[in-house]
């Protein structure tokens, strides 16, 4: 076996089990595909039986534009959960139930032969290494972090820094019991297909990955060391985010996960959050112009905090209300 068939063979490998739902949490859940086909088609085919399980309260936050003809429902979602979370509600339900369309951060999350060759573009580097990069200390700290998920310094070692930082994010989430197969969005994918709505994307795979590695090393090589250091606390940051998800907590949510990122760098700031929002918030005053019912589901983060597509939409005049618990 050659160098580059084992580099592509250990791409698609992280594809598959790491990288789709570390940018679920960080960005989208594009890369999805943590199980082989058939398990996959059997979650799937859970999802549409079997209903999330219920919230204790109110649940996640649902928030509604109107004009005559339209009604726009925005609701924000986790990429990764643990099967067991509960945030089922009549409330969203009905709101899901009542749309005609979806529309997601990308339209296809599950699509790994679209996302697979975008890794090896953009996240793979071998004559750049992660080694010529990091010092001698921190090479030793990836290893450590690597060895967590049954892998090595080594292994990482021909990946771009937003990549080896996407794949290292993931680690301690997956032992945890997070599943990319169980976050909301793939859910409602297959919920709307099997009901035979329209399911569309804000944006497509290549954007977003394109999105990441558009950062300068420099930023790059800030979030992978960002990444390292916060490696053992990961997973109770993420189980605080989806308590405050699930009982519809904006404000924590901006506290635990927009305010965060942007002490730790406003590039990746307004790149991940800011300048997708007023995008998105466009397409949405785009969406108005026509008719009907659409459900919008986008990673809570993008809907909390003073830039969020709802505080875009109403400094340009457009009312968005929180749907009553």
């Amino acid at each position: 076996m050659t160098f580059m068939t084992r580099l592509k063979t250990s791409a698609s490998d992280l594809a598959r089990t790491t990288v789709g739902a570390a940018l679920g949490v960080g960005l989208t859940a594009a890369l999805v595909g943590s199980v082989p086909t058939t398990a996959f088609a059997q979650a799937t085919d859970a999802a549409v039986t079997t209903p999330a399980p219920r919230a204790e309260g109110a649940g996640p936050a649902l928030w509604v534009v109107r004009d005559a003809d339209s009604t726009l429902y925005l609701f924000g979602t986790v990429h990764v959960l643990r099967p067991t979370t509960a945030w089922g509600s009549d409330r969203v339900d009905a709101a899901f139930d009542s749309a005609s369309k979806l529309i997601l951060e990308v339209a296809n999350p599950d699509d790994q032969a679209a996302a697979i060759p975008l890794i090896m573009e953009h996240g793979i580097s071998p004559q750049t290494p992660l080694s010529s990069l990091l010092t001698a200390e921190e090479m030793t700290e990836l290893d450590a972090a690597a060895r967590t998920m049954g892998m090595s310094a080594a292994q990482l070692d021909p990946m771009r820094p937003w990549l080896a930082a996407l794949t290292l994010s993931v680690a301690p989430l997956t032992k945890a019991g997070y599943d990319p197969q169980s976050g909301v969005d793939l859910l409602l994918k297959t919920r709307a297909e099997a009901a035979g709505k329209t399911v569309t994307g804000f944006e497509t795979i290549d954007e977003q990955i394109r999105i990441l590695a558009g950062f300068p090393e420099a930023g790059q090589l800030e979030f992978l060391r960002s990444t390292l250091e916060d490696f053992e606390d990961a997973t109770v940051e993420l189980d605080k985010l989806v308590t405050a998800w699930a009982e519809g907590d904006v404000e924590a949510i901006e506290t635990i996960g927009v305010e965060p990122m942007r002490d730790a760098s406003e590039l990746m700031y307004q790149s991940l959050l800011v300048n997708r929002n007023a995008n998105w918030a466009g397409q949405i005053e785009t969406l108005l112009e026509g008719s009907g019912t659409v459900f919008i589901a986008v990673g809570a983060a993008h809907l909390a905090g003073d830039d969020s597509v709802q505080s875009i939409l109403a400094a340009r005049g457009v009312t968005v209300e929180r749907v009553p618990n």
